[in-house]
């Protein structure tokens, strides 16, 4: 277990601001505009900003030959897949709760990392993994009537949780030398160009200018989401243990139901309330440091 710095702290806090509205704001992105389309539309925007940024902390763009095969490997289980499948999910699910599927990830990444990775994890973090998957459970209690009658919809929301699963542990074990930045530009252009095709593949005859509420959520995709986001996240995979960065970002899927209610209408439950008591609990059992640790802080310093 590996407690936050201030500075992860804060990225963390931002992240789940960011990420968590995002959903409401997809959700009605999509709604009337083709949702491959609008995933390409927010890479092709926000990558300029993404590279303006390596520009001003002076980053590298820069990766080794000997290195491309593994950025291609993290690309696949970490954006393409995952991109791919739940902007095609969006299409056939109903209802704001569906794409809480999608944070199904850290039950599977505990699963992933104990049985495929051999990593040793505390009964604590088994607990926080526990309390996590019954959160989201609560989460689309109200929605199970409806994800009946979308069983394609969920086997790709669930097959996108487990490819990103996956690829955070990847991510983690890594050896590329090259900055965090410098891997998440690189892999946003490759996801981009596959976005890009998909969209041209599949849409093309769909394709409408967008209405301002469209460019409003494509601008906060493009900014938000791939600005910074993206790079915060790969950035907190990569520099904390895989069971402590997916469940610490478990407060999303709560933050995007809860802003659903808010600006969209849905009705919230009690299952919902319970959620985000169990998921605090299992943010906590990740996050909160050890008694050793928290002993060794507390003592007085002699001298």
């Amino acid at each position: 277990m590996q407690a936050l710095s201030r500075r992860q702290l804060i990225v963390l806090v931002l992240l789940t601001l960011v990420w968590g509205i995002n959903w409401p704001i997809m959700k009605l992105g999509v709604t009337d505009f083709p949702p491959l389309t609008f995933r390409t539309l927010s890479m092709w925007i926000g990558l300029p900003f993404l590279a303006l940024v390596l520009v001003w902390r002076r980053v590298p763009f820069r990766i080794e030959r000997a290195h491309w095969r593994e950025v291609g490997v993290l690309t696949l289980f970490n954006m393409l897949i995952w991109h791919t499948l739940v902007m095609l999910a969006l299409q056939t699910l109903s209802g704001g709760r569906t794409a809480i599927l999608g944070y199904t990830m850290p039950v599977f990444s505990a699963m992933v990392g104990a049985w495929w990775f051999g990593q040793w994890l505390p009964g604590r973090a088994w607990g926080g993994v526990a309390a996590a998957g019954t959160g989201v459970v609560l989460l689309l209690w109200h929605e199970i009537t409806q994800l009946s009658g979308g069983p394609m919809g969920v086997a790709m929301m669930l097959l996108a949780a487990l490819a990103w699963a996956l690829g955070t542990q990847m991510l983690r074990r890594t050896r590329l030398p090259e900055s965090t930045l410098t891997i998440s530009f690189w892999m946003t252009v490759i996801t981009m160009v596959w976005m890009t095709l998909l969209s041209m593949l599949f849409e093309r005859e769909a394709w409408a200018w967008p209405t301002l509420p469209v460019w409003g959520a494509i601008v906060y995709n493009a900014l938000g989401v791939f600005a910074f986001a993206q790079v915060a996240w790969l950035t907190l995979a990569r520099d904390l243990p895989p069971i402590a960065s997916t469940l610490s970002v478990m407060f999303i899927p709560v933050l995007g139901v809860f802003s659903g209610a808010l600006w969209l209408g849905e009705v919230l439950h009690w299952q919902d309330w319970a959620a985000v008591i169990l998921i605090m609990v299992a943010i906590a059992s990740v996050l909160w440091p050890p008694r050793s640790t928290a002993a060794r802080v507390a003592a007085p310093r002699g001298g």
